[in-house]
């Protein structure tokens, strides 16, 4: 375990999946988690009163990302949720988990369907940095949750994969941007988990996927929370602009 108390975090898109463990995770640490959804507000809710539940403190922020006032409206809601909540107008902790996938061949992505992919993965997080830096404090932490196909190629997931890799420069010229600041900004990159999905559970399918991995099995929310607290905590304090592969050693010699 990390020590994280006093801290403050928001990690968008934290109602399943990889944003609620994370969110569950830095809670156990001691930070105080702004719980982030669009519109899955049951799921926001029940990641809210898993970690209360568990003795930490958190909060839920609504507000949609890809649309235009995108950034504004979570850093209003945002502050004032923290001015309810502590008294301290400061976030530690931002972890840029939000994101969507689109699984086609590239012959039928259409440019809307690229526009939204842009929109979410990449020009969201960007602004909401942008936005949220007169918050974070000097050693604040800025972790962008990307994904392991930057770096093999699934021509199915070609613009989610396009839309990663400029996440991925937010992390390599934030890194440096920020450097004197002693803020730190890191990429993790899963591969494929079992993030409670319909379609994972088809037993061929399960097989095949987990077969990526040098583990032979599917990754979980949880594994990719550990990495993330990490970067976030202070024994990660000498590490900026990294990408961390968490894909269960997918990169290593295999194929799709």
């Amino acid at each position: 375990m990390t020590d994280l108390a006093g801290k403050t975090a928001l990690v968008t898109g934290s109602s399943r999946g990889i944003g609620a463990a994370t969110a569950q995770r830095l809670a156990r640490d001691g930070a105080l988690v702004a719980v982030h959804c669009g519109d899955d507000t049951t799921g926001l809710d029940e990641t809210v009163a898993a970690i209360r539940e568990a003795g930490g403190t958190a909060f839920p922020v609504v507000a949609e990302l890809g649309v235009p006032g995108d950034a504004d409206r979570l850093h209003e809601g945002l502050a004032k949720a923290l001015a309810e909540h502590t008294d301290r107008q400061e976030l530690d902790i931002l972890v840029n988990n939000a994101g969507i996938l689109s699984t086609m061949p590239p012959e039928m992505v259409t440019p809307a369907e690229f526009d939204r992919m842009i929109a979410v993965n990449a020009k969201a997080p960007f602004f909401l940095v942008q936005r949220m830096l007169p918050l974070i404090p000097r050693g604040g932490r800025i972790v962008n949750v990307s994904t392991g196909l930057t770096r093999f190629a699934n021509p199915q997931e070609i613009a989610h994969a396009m839309a990663k890799a400029a996440l991925e420069m937010i992390t390599l010229h934030f890194a440096r941007h920020l450097g004197l600041r002693r803020i730190t900004v890191n990429t993790v990159a899963p591969g494929v988990v079992d993030n409670g999905d319909p379609f994972l559970q088809a037993p061929e399918l399960r097989r095949m996927l987990s077969g990526l991995s040098v583990f032979e099995e599917l990754g979980e929310p949880d594994g990719i929370a550990d990495v993330v607290a990490f970067l976030a905590s202070d024994q990660a304090r000498w590490i900026t602009g990294a990408w961390i592969d968490a894909t269960g050693g997918t990169l290593l010699g295999q194929s799709l």
